[in-house]
């Protein structure tokens, strides 16, 4: 992760506005995406066909994404 080039502050504006000060680390030390093998939100998101993009926004029905986990559930 670089700052200033791939770090949450960089790439999603929107949420270090929304960013906490009770964390223990900045915005700008925190990358997207996935640190321990599992799927990102995002690669799910997508698996689920939840993803719509609208001009430079992407928008992901959670619903839809509820929906395509539970047919995960039994496996847990």
């Amino acid at each position: 992760m670089i700052a200033g080039i791939n770090d949450l502050a960089t790439l999603e504006p929107l949420l270090e506005k929304q960013w906490s000060e009770k964390n223990k680390i900045k915005p700008t030390e925190v990358s997207i995406g996935s640190h321990g093998g599992g799927h990102t939100f995002q690669e799910l998101a997508k698996d689920a066909k939840a993803v719509y993009h609208v001009k430079r926004v992407v928008l992901v029905n959670t619903e839809i994404v509820d929906e395509y986990l539970e047919n995960f559930r039994d496996e847990l």
